[in-house]
């Protein structure tokens, strides 16, 4: 898989270490910065990250800020993105089988190195359960995209 990476320069430290479990796995892994711990603003590194998941050149993406939540919010506003703010092993699982996520947000301030490789690990090795229940539930999340885009 490719994996489009980014992060703010509050999570640059953990997205570096990211890099080299994503690496371990056998993934290529595009880095969209920031390379520095200079104040920086999370939606210049959110956008590129998603607009290559949205696009495919990506399969999916991972952004690392702070907490998390501003990355979230800021990736969750492209078409095509479903971003998961994720803190523990159990929702890593969750939101891939259930959710279908394509972009892992995660916060260096909220959770320790090991904690985050582990939920990379698991977010990249689980698959969509599929089935029609959740099937169902990611089509009407799509939907509710395309009724409230600006640009259809």
């Amino acid at each position: 898989m490719k994996i489009a990476i980014g992060a703010d320069h509050a999570g640059v430290r953990l997205k570096d270490g990211i890099i080299a479990v994503i690496h371990s796995l056998g993934h290529e892994v595009e880095d969209f910065g920031c390379h520095c711990s200079d104040s920086v603003d999370y939606p210049d590194y959110a956008l590129p990250v998603c607009e290559k998941v949205a696009s495919g050149e990506a399969d999916r993406g991972v952004l690392i800020c702070g907490t998390g939540i501003g990355m979230s919010i800021a990736a969750n506003k492209i078409p095509g993105i479903r971003c998961a703010l994720v803190h523990d092993l159990f929702s890593a699982k969750a939101t891939r089988e259930h959710n279908d996520s394509n972009v892992l947000a995660m916060g260096e301030r909220v959770i320790g190195p090991g904690v985050a490789e582990d939920i990379v690990r698991i977010w990249l090795e689980t698959e969509f359960s599929g089935g029609e229940r959740h099937v169902g539930r990611v089509s009407k999340v799509q939907a509710l995209e395309e009724k409230y885009s600006l640009h259809p």
